[in-house]
């Protein structure tokens, strides 16, 4: 196919998805759009599939190997400021971190793939929900994603606005980090102001184990690895004048290893615990693992870089990208067949460049039929 009536036509598919965005689990429309669309190609199309995910799948020839590529399907519950003539029809929804461009970097490839590409197995698309807070892979995965429709291999990409247009990174390893999220709720006595002597004032506690979680990393963590931990809001019961009664500080970990995210956790909890202790006051501490680190296998890497490189050339591939402290629910796949998840730049010169998750974000279009490309080549790496 012409890449300009190819590009035209993933141009048209992407801003109609970025018109009517869908958030997590709510994604019927975009996943009854996607799956016309696969079925229009020649693809035997599973829906619902971890509530509202959608699998595609392409068999030729006689052999049993087969390839899963991701794309996930939610937006954002924020409200677009860009004034596109194509900008979200949905009050308060948009697609601010480009999954509708990711949704057709998919489609682009399922097209060329059933169209252009002889191979001998299996390609299977698997087009997520809920990815940004981390609940759509796992659904899938307890919904039999891997019993139902086996693969060997599984890739991904998510574009990324600070990297140049067009280019593509990745790295062997970890390439994203795992996110955990805590709450302490502190329990004291509250009272007067002016009378702080005949209370337990939980807020100066909380102060106290705030600064204490910062020792965490500092003094706990090997300096060779890598974690954050962030106090990111506290909330009392309290007024200008009163001392509160109740205390509760919510934050965020970061880190790459799972021995590392149970230090954190049981150090959390202990810290929280022995300082309610020592102003006898009480504490419950919840600590919820939302993502797991995404961390690429090195046979998998190697060949994504091959493939990205046979689609832009050498010099816009970094096969040894800096690895990033924010999330991705790929990394659940990994735990179970092993892949790569690469990043796709979209900063193009002289302009102001908008971060994932900003109101005035839109996705780079000119990498529809890059992304498209790039995942063909590795069909035609891996299966031919």
């Amino acid at each position: 196919m012409n890449n300009k009536v190819l590009l035209d036509q993933l141009k048209e598919w992407r801003q109609h998805l970025h018109t009517f965005p869908e958030t997590e689990f709510e994604e019927f429309k975009t996943a009854e759009f996607v799956a016309h669309k696969l079925k229009e190609m020649g693809y035997e199309v599973h829906e619902n599939i971890g509530q509202t995910g959608v699998v595609g799948s392409l068999t030729k020839g006689n052999s049993s190997r087969s390839i899963g590529l991701r794309a996930e399907m939610d937006a954002l519950n924020i409200t677009e400021l860009t004034e596109l003539p194509y900008a979200s029809n949905i009050k308060g929804k948009m697609h601010a971190c480009g999954h509708d461009g990711h949704v057709v970097n998919a489609l682009g490839a399922a097209k060329l793939i059933s169209e252009e590409l002889s191979f001998d197995g299996t390609v299977r698309f698997i087009f997520q929900p809920a990815e940004e807070h981390g609940q759509g892979a796992i659904a899938m995965i307890q919904d039999g994603l891997f019993e139902r429709f086996p693969i060997d291999e599984i890739y991904g990409l998510h574009n990324m606005p600070q990297i140049n247009l067009g280019e593509f990174h990745s790295k062997v390893g970890e390439i994203m980090a795992s996110e955990d999220n805590f709450k302490i709720t502190i329990n004291g006595k509250g009272g007067h102001s002016s009378q702080p002597h005949l209370g337990n004032d939980p807020l100066v506690i909380a102060a106290e184990i705030i600064l204490s979680l910062q020792t965490i990393v500092a003094r706990k963590i090997s300096p060779t690895d890598t974690a954050v931990v962030s106090c990111t809001d506290i909330q009392t019961d309290g007024i200008v004048n009163a001392i509160p009664s109740c205390v509760t500080i919510t934050g965020d970990c970061r880190t790459y290893k799972k021995e590392v995210q149970l230090l954190i956790e049981n150090s959390i909890k202990s810290i929280s615990e022995k300082i309610c202790e020592a102003h006898n006051a009480q504490c419950e501490v919840s600590y919820v693992n939302s993502f797991t680190p995404t961390i690429n296998s090195e046979d998998c890497h190697n060949t994504a870089v091959k493939a990205a490189k046979q689609i832009v050339g050498s010099s816009k591939v970094n096969n040894a990208t800096e690895p990033l402290m924010s999330s991705e629910d790929f990394g659940h796949f990994l735990e179970y067949v092993p892949g790569c998840f690469l990043f796709l730049g979209g900063r193009a010169d002289k302009e102001d460049v908008y971060p994932l998750h900003h109101a005035k974000f839109d996705y780079k279009d000119d990498n529809l039929i890059l992304a498209a490309k790039f995942f063909t080549e590795i069909v035609r790496l891996k299966l031919t």
